[in-house]
């Protein structure tokens, strides 16, 4: 079976879908005799577990992140995070040590099978670091 099928299958049983950390989304719609509701929930079905991992992983890529930067002397601080992108307010003379720090703690957020890409840019403003 596909990732659909097998999503949908395990939300009608279950009533619940979960994240790869095990957060779960209760889905009670997805066994509406309403057509257009039940849609909508199938739709969040397959959804949830993909943003919502997503989002788990942002999370705990920044607990990491402030974890490797506590008790240290940075003037930079991590200032914004816009789903799945981390804003920083960055010292220059700090981008060497804070940079891999970044890449690491969101490569490792979660443990997985996929490769993790990480882009990382820098600039006086947002639009300059992409």
């Amino acid at each position: 079976k596909d990732y659909m099928e097998e999503t949908l299958e395990s939300a009608r049983s279950k009533g619940y879908v979960e994240t790869l950390t095990g957060r779960r989304r209760y889905l009670p719609d997805v066994q509406s005799a309403n057509g257009t509701i039940r849609s909508m929930a199938e739709r969040n079905a397959i959804n949830a577990p993909i943003q919502g991992t997503a989002a788990d992983m942002i999370k705990l890529a920044m607990s990491a992140i402030w974890r490797a930067m506590e008790g240290r002397s940075f003037e930079s601080r991590l200032v914004l995070q816009v789903h799945d992108e981390l804003i920083f307010d960055l010292e220059e003379s700090e981008q060497q040590e804070i940079e891999p720090l970044v890449r690491e703690s969101m490569i490792h957020a979660l443990p997985l099978e996929v490769p993790i890409e990480v882009e990382i840019g820098s600039g006086l403003h947002w639009l300059e670091a992409h």
